[in-house]
């Protein structure tokens, strides 16, 4: 039976132990990162390795692949593709050319992906971005203003799934308002309740029917002071499933990210049980992998349900002219 886990894994191809590790554990699904790609035969390789390994066709592989710094399949063997603020700061000139530009560069984004076998992207980022907020985020969201977000989201989230690309939307319920890199400590985030609901937490509430979403690794003072939102069971019920209603998968944010704390499995335990339906490990470090594997159990109950009815998404993808649709876009990119 499958496990509640995503994992990496550590280079170009699988080592014995990985093999050994991922047929023994049988996780959910895997992520790939820059260290495991190289060509599209070697991606497409990896990619039927790892389903194998799971005896599973269509098992979940992700990837990071929003454009501008954040691109896992890069150039000179992938087209660079720009980051969101591009498309969010287009939009105050030309609204209707900015969601044509979004939709033709995710459904491109999700060619590519397809392409070599992974069939989650990591996206879109759904972030507010205060004025103080840590760079970590910055040009990965489309704007500051949350009508641009939804409007730009909901057209990147349809752009991916008519591709045969399953989204997750990030980082929720919001990262923007953070002042530090949640990948080097943990940020804490002093706003009113109020004015969360008001502002971070529009984007998902409105875009709610995502299939799935990664969780932040912000500790939301007026919500929960001691937990991140990852592992804060008040957040994910109260907020996450409450207020933003969100009924998809929840993943939460790699574990191994400097803002968590304790032991990889007590990581791992705490954000189950806070209400995460798959924890991430990224790092490809199997010893760490092999503890996280200690407190990740099946697949069941409503986890089960909602990974069945993510998995259940329609995987046909309709005629697709991806040089047209490139050349498309390259003009309406120039044109800014």
């Amino acid at each position: 039976m499958r496990t509640r886990a995503i994992y990496g894994c550590s280079g170009l191809t699988l080592t014995p132990e990985e093999r050994d590790f991922f047929q023994d554990t049988q996780p959910w699904g895997f992520i790939l990162f820059a260290r495991n790609i190289a060509d599209r035969d070697q991606v497409r390789a990896l990619c039927q390795a790892l389903r194998a390994c799971v005896g599973d066709d269509h098992a979940p592989i992700l990837i990071d692949q929003e454009g501008g710094r954040v691109a896992r399949l890069a150039p000179p063997e992938w087209e660079p593709r720009p980051p969101a603020r591009v498309f969010g700061d287009m939009y105050r000139r030309n609204p209707e050319g900015a969601r044509e530009a979004a939709y033709l560069n995710a459904r491109l984004i999700a060619h590519d992906l397809a392409e070599v076998g992974i069939n989650v992207d990591c996206l879109p980022v759904l972030d507010v971005p205060a004025p103080d907020g840590s760079n970590v985020i910055g040009d990965r969201a489309f704007s500051d203003d949350r009508s641009v977000i939804i409007e730009l989201g909901r057209t990147v989230i349809e752009g991916l799934i008519d591709g045969g690309v399953l989204p997750v939307m990030k980082h929720i319920p919001g990262h923007g308002r953070a002042t530090a890199d949640s990948h080097l400590e943990l940020p804490h985030v002093a706003a009113a309740g109020d004015a969360l609901s008001a502002v971070d937490f529009v984007p998902f509430r409105s875009l709610n029917a995502c299939p799935m979403a990664m969780t932040a690794h912000v500790v939301y003072e007026a919500l929960d002071n001691q937990r991140p939102a990852t592992t804060s069971a008040r957040v994910i019920r109260d907020v996450i499933r409450g207020e933003i209603g969100f009924e998809g998968v929840l993943i939460s944010d790699d574990l191994s990210m400097k803002a968590l704390t304790g032991s990889i499995g007590s990581r791992a335990r705490a954000a189950l049980s806070a209400g995460c339906d798959i924890v991430l490990h990224c790092n490809g470090r199997i010893e760490e992998m092999r503890e996280v594997a200690e407190f990740t159990g099946p697949l069941e109950g409503v986890t089960l349900k909602r990974t069945e009815a993510v998995l259940a998404h329609p995987r046909t993808v309709g005629p697709f002219n991806w040089v047209k649709a490139q050349r498309r876009l390259s003009e309406l990119l120039a044109a800014v």
